[in-house]
């Protein structure tokens, strides 16, 4: 296996479902080792490659360096979403290289993120996410506006673009 900077490969809408998958899952084991979260379970409402690889989708000049997969939640009432937990996991396809430093892994790298976002049930999430990223009021939001956010899940906006937002 070859390890590289970056990997240009194309990033295909099975990409995108297969990433969605590995942040369910990681989210999962999260939530089994920590029973004070699983109340995010339900409020769960998007799940968005972002950063490099988000471009990348975008460009197809950017590279992939690694994937940065964001779970967002609805915000729940006395309970916080823990903001610096990043799990890393392991892509599992060879397609696009391994993430230097990550040579035990099949593939590339995916860093699983999440934040919990005061997200009224019924708005769409590609809707919250523009907002969230245009408020800019975290450094994570400046962070993720600084390149490309494009959605996973849910299914019926797989691949659409959130960010940047074109007119």
């Amino acid at each position: 296996m070859q390890v590289l900077d970056r990997s240009f490969e194309r990033i295909l809408e099975s990409d995108l479902r297969r990433l969605g998958a590995i942040a369910v899952d990681d989210m999962e084991s999260l939530f089994a080792r920590h029973p004070k979260l699983r109340p995010y379970r339900e409020p769960f409402f998007a799940v968005a490659l972002c950063q490099g690889a988000a471009l990348h989708y975008l460009d197809r000049k950017n590279g992939v360096k690694d994937f940065d997969v964001w779970c967002f939640f609805r915000a729940v009432p006395g309970r916080t979403f823990p903001y610096r937990r990043r799990g890393k996991v392991d892509f599992g396809d060879p397609r696009f290289g391994q993430s230097p430093g990550f040579e035990q892994f099949v593939g590339r790298r995916v860093d699983v993120l999440g934040r919990s976002l005061p997200v009224p049930a019924r708005v769409n999430a590609a809707v919250a996410l523009r907002s969230y990223l245009a408020d800019g009021r975290t450094a994570s939001a400046k962070a993720l506006a600084k390149k490309a956010v494009i959605m996973i899940y849910p299914e019926a906006l797989l691949g659409s673009v959130v960010w940047p937002v074109t007119r």
